[in-house]
């Protein structure tokens, strides 16, 4: 299976049942992306270097204002989306096959995990995957060991508290935090600096 029908199944949400060529392309993937994330992971990286990394991992071009802080784990890679300006801090791990979208301006803090697949329920269908993106829109702040659950949306500029686990969408110009996350606030003047 090619990369874009690949992840064009994946964006349509499709079942990926073991062994199929779907599931035999996902391994292959994981497989590319531990090489380059073992790279990225090992020894001292100019931001440059670490940013020319991720477009290798991506397969997409990343501005200047990219950074980030390694480690970073992914057993994909390839339906990472970031925006300008996004900063990743240490020890992120991105399961982006169901797309991972990370909006202009946004931070990820450290030991972030976004998650886009799901198994199946039912005994028999456990080692199916269920695809479904994450999408974070522009100027958010993911906090230090957030999880994102798969089909999540946060609006933008949210902020998702430290150890926040997001079962689902969170508004624009709110604060969301606890497990599951629920909105604790809302930000009265996005523009404005506390």
């Amino acid at each position: 299976m090619e990369l874009s029908e690949f992840l064009d199944a994946m964006n349509r949400g499709e079942r990926v049942t073991g062994g199929s060529p779907a599931h035999e392309t996902m391994t292959r993937l994981a497989h590319e992306a531990q090489k380059i994330t073992a790279r990225i992971n090992a020894g001292y990286h100019t931001p440059a270097e670490l940013r020319a990394l991720m477009e290798e991992l991506t397969g997409a071009p990343l501005d200047e204002g990219f950074g980030l802080f390694p480690p970073f784990y992914t057993d994909c890679g390839k339906n990472i989306h970031f925006g300008r300006g996004v900063f990743v801090n240490a020890c992120c791990n991105f399961q982006d096959q169901g797309g991972i979208t990370i909006g202009d301006g946004s931070l990820i803090g450290h030991n972030v995990v976004i998650a886009t697949l799901n198994h199946g329920m039912a005994p028999a269908e456990r080692h199916d995957l269920l695809p479904k993106p994450v999408v974070i829109g522009k100027n958010v702040w993911v906090g230090a060991s957030a999880t994102i659950l798969p089909g999540v949306t946060i609006g933008d500029n949210a902020v998702i508290a430290a150890g926040a686990v997001v079962t689902r969408d969170v508004p624009a110009n709110t604060v969301a935090g606890g497990v599951p996350a629920k909105v604790l606030k809302h930000i009265d003047d996005p523009h404005s600096y506390e």
